[in-house]
């Protein structure tokens, strides 16, 4: 029993690839291929690119865009917690207590260091 579902994935796996690998192929031998210079010039959102697309941005752009992540992954972890928290009880009423403090402290820290400073 346990062999044949590795053959069903395996032509699973094989189908999709095959498949994506055909219009690949399909696409690049039936489209057109007209270069022109509006064709070959960089789109966004309508507006024509002004200046270099190669600035360096800010440090802060990166450490802001971090602490999002960081920030957003500890709020999924309370969304589990929430759907257990009766059958938790208090063990797990303060466990989430010292997490939530946990995160708390970072937030006022990274705010203290003016981490969410734009200037």
């Amino acid at each position: 029993m346990g062999e044949y579902s590795f053959i069903n994935i395996a032509i699973y796996a094989t189908i999709v690839i095959g498949f994506a690998g055909l219009t690949v192929v399909l696409s690049a031998l039936v489209g057109p291929s007209v270069k022109s210079k509006e064709k070959l010039s960089p789109y966004e959102c309508g507006v024509e690119p002004v200046g270099n697309a190669r600035i360096s941005f800010p440090v802060r752009y990166y450490v802001i865009a971090l602490m999002f992540l960081v920030f957003d992954v500890e709020v999924v972890f309370m969304y589990p917690w929430a759907i257990v928290a009766r059958a938790l009880g208090a063990f797990g009423m303060y466990e989430m207590g010292i997490f939530i403090c946990i995160v708390l402290v970072g937030f006022v820290y990274a705010w203290k260091k003016g981490a969410f400073e734009w200037d």
